[in-house]
C-alpha cells in the first residue's frame, strides 16, 4: 500500500515536470535547440546608411529565444541589412540600406530549416 502510494506521488511530480516544461517551451521560454536555459539575446546590428526599404518576413519554426538567435544571426551577417526578431508573432523585421531581393533573406532563413510564410513590404 505504501509503495503504491509512493509510486502514485513519484508520477505524479514527473507528470507535473513535463507538463511545466511543455508551456515553458510553447511560450518561448524553455531550453530548446540547444539553446540552453540562459540563451543571452543577439545584439541589434546598426547599419551604416540609410534605410531604402523595410521588410517583414513571418517565420514558421521558430520556438526559442535560440532560433530567433540564430535567425538574427544569420540575417546579419548580411551586408547591408539589419534584422530585428519577435518571437511571439514569428517574424523578422528587416531593414535594407543595400537593394538586396528578398529572396536573399528567404533563402538564408529557410537554409537554417526554418519556413518563411509571408513576406509583407512595411
Amino acid at each position: 500500500m505504501v509503495s503504491n502510494g509512493l509510486i502514485i506521488s513519484g508520477l505524479a511530480i514527473i507528470l507535473f515536470l513535463a507538463i511545466r516544461g511543455s508551456v515553458k517551451h510553447f511560450l518561448g521560454q524553455g531550453s530548446c535547440c540547444g539553446g540552453g536555459s540562459s540563451t543571452v539575446r543577439e545584439p541589434d546590428k546598426k547599419l551604416k546608411g540609410p534605410v531604402i526599404k523595410t521588410r517583414v518576413f513571418k517565420i514558421d519554426g521558430m520556438h526559442c529565444e535560440n532560433c530567433t538567435n540564430r535567425v538574427k544571426r544569420a540575417i546579419n551577417r548580411i551586408d547591408g541589412v539589419s534584422a530585428r526578431l519577435n518571437l511571439r508573432k514569428k517574424e523578422a523585421i528587416v531593414q535594407f540600406e543595400a537593394d538586396l531581393e528578398d529572396t536573399v533573406i528567404t533563402s538564408e532563413i529557410e537554409r537554417l530549416g526554418y519556413q518563411v510564410l509571408q513576406v509583407i513590404s512595411k
